[in-house]
């Protein structure tokens, strides 16, 4: 069973960008469940602005982070809410090629990259669990109703025989 995001109601992917409040889990952005994480832009800022972070598999291009395309009016969306890091060229999603790049780029320190690794690590263990504890849930409301339906047919059968006799 998909966990559901608790502000959109549609399902969360281990790849999105997620937060969690009253143990409930939820997109950080349901217009953009991909999104990079704030965390995520900083330090390709900081670490990759003057080298390679994407690859475009359909174009066979490569991008610095500051030359990939941004659609900010997307599809009749507002301002701003529109996808980002796309391919100039083709508008393919590049946003999983450069959170890959910050995980394995040797520009940023080595503590810096595994604890960006562990961050999005935990997020996805979160999900995990939700959907483990979502599945189980769901199990035990089968094995409830199933008990509840076999007591339902017991007592009718008590009953008729009551108004048979």
């Amino acid at each position: 069973m998909q966990v559901m995001c608790s502000k959109c109601s549609q399902p969360i992917a281990l790849t999105d960008n997620i937060e969690s409040s009253d143990g409930r889990l939820s997109h950080a952005d349901c217009e953009r469940p991909q999104v990079l994480t704030p965390e995520e832009r900083a330090l390709v800022f900081i670490y990759c602005g003057n080298h390679v972070v994407a690859y475009c598999l359909s174009c066979s291009e490569k991008y610095r982070f500051t030359e990939l395309a941004a659609d900010l009016f997307g599809s009749g969306r507002m301002f701003g809410s529109g996808r980002t890091n796309m391919c100039p060229r083709c508008r393919r999603d590049l946003t999983e090629d450069v959170r890959a790049h910050v995980f394995r780029c040797m520009t940023l320190p080595a503590e810096v990259r595994f604890r960006a690794q562990a961050v999005r690590e935990a997020a996805q263990r979160l999900v995990k669990q939700a959907q483990q504890a979502s599945d189980r849930a769901d199990a035990l409301i089968r094995e409830a109703e199933a008990l509840l339906s076999e007591q339902q047919r017991a007592l009718r059968a008590v009953v008729a025989r009551r108004t048979t006799t």
